[in-house]
């Protein structure tokens, strides 16, 4: 599960009166992270098996670079990324002079997590009033699933939320965000076949009016290669942006522009590979993203990918889950990561 960890006053202030609800809050921790390490290890297993059978022998040698270059290839982490740690493994072999097959995986360990470090910052929730999400991704990727979990959590933190389903293009998906709006009794903006930007300017109109913290925007899964169907994300943050500035409290006060879309989130799907690194790029130069959720990092799939992004595209991971169930949601650590990865 996610808590919400209290920010400086100086730095963001209060979502809502004190006297009505706790401070603005940043989405990281959880007090049974253990828990959620067991299943992340679980989950990245097949993955790393594959690297950690490397550091079994009894020499480190071309041999072994050779044979973890092939195991993180393998593993969706991409030619960049592969080079870049290997060198940087290397360098630190040299340093330490190791000559312990077992305490390299260490010094990998600790190449991996400097290299996902970049990516490991909060989502902050509070600067502005409404903060507006707008979420992203291709069919089956858990976009909407996703919105689902981090309603319930925004919720029980004690931020009001308000959806909005801008994926008219899919029935299923505005029953669907529907379900999730009755369980954790939040106010949803939905048109039987509406427009997508219409509905959207509808949704952050109505947040402004009756004070919503949060305000998220559900849109249609699409592929990159639809060009007709991206322009019509471009169009959604347009028609977003023409609802005008927000509340803006605490350092957002300072100049930064209250006006939304403030979070453009992408969800992919780990059991992509490196088509999720190409899902990223495509996206984030279409629309600007602001951060990443990389969803169903088990059975199949190659956790490597998160390297992959770091090296060529490295965006905020806020979130990684590694199965449906509530709780396998949480945010992104890069040491947890790595370690969990080659564990």
């Amino acid at each position: 599960m996610f808590s919400f960890f209290k920010k400086k006053p100086s730095v963001v202030a209060p979502l809502i009166p004190p006297d009505a609800a706790p401070p603005a809050v940043s989405v990281e921790g959880s007090v049974t992270r253990q828990s959620w390490l067991s299943r992340l290890k679980s989950g990245l297993r097949k993955t790393g098996a594959g690297i950690a059978s490397v550091f079994t022998g009894t020499q480190v040698d071309d041999a072994l670079y050779e044979d973890l270059e092939s195991a993180l290839l393998m593993a969706d982490t991409g030619v960049k990324a592969t080079s870049h740690l290997l060198d940087d493994l290397k360098r630190r072999v040299k340093a330490s002079a190791t000559t312990d097959p077992a305490a390299v995986k260490g010094l990998l360990i600790d190449a991996l997590t400097e290299l996902l470090t970049p990516l490991q910052k909060p989502l902050v929730i509070g600067r502005f009033k409404p903060t507006v999400i707008m979420v992203t991704g291709v069919n089956g990727a858990g976009k909407t699933t996703t919105i689902g979990k981090l309603t319930r959590h925004l919720a029980a933190s004690g931020a009001s939320v308000l959806l909005a389903a801008a994926d008219t293009f899919r029935a299923a998906a505005r029953e669907q965000l529907g379900v999730w709006a009755d369980r954790n009794t939040v106010d949803i903006i939905s048109q039987d076949g509406g427009d997508p930007a219409a509905v959207s300017f509808d949704a952050v109109s109505a947040g402004k009016a009756r004070g919503r913290d949060v305000v998220l925007v559900d849109t249609a899964g699409r592929l990159p290669t639809q060009l007709h169907l991206m322009e019509e994300l471009r169009k959604i943050k347009r028609v977003i942006q023409k609802t005008g500035p927000v509340a803006s409290a605490g350092d957002a006060a300072l100049g930064e522009d209250s006006t939304p879309p403030h979070e453009i989130l992408l969800v992919i799907d780990g059991n992509t590979g490196q088509n999720a690194l190409h899902q990223v790029k495509a996206f984030d130069d279409a629309l600007g993203l602001t951060g990443l959720i990389v969803t169903k990092l088990d059975g199949t799939a190659k956790g490597g990918v998160l390297a992959a992004i770091a090296r060529e595209r490295p965006l905020p991971v806020y979130f990684i889950g590694v199965g449906e169930k509530l709780e396998d949601l949480e945010t992104f650590n890069a040491r947890e990561f790595a370690q969990a990865l080659l564990s």
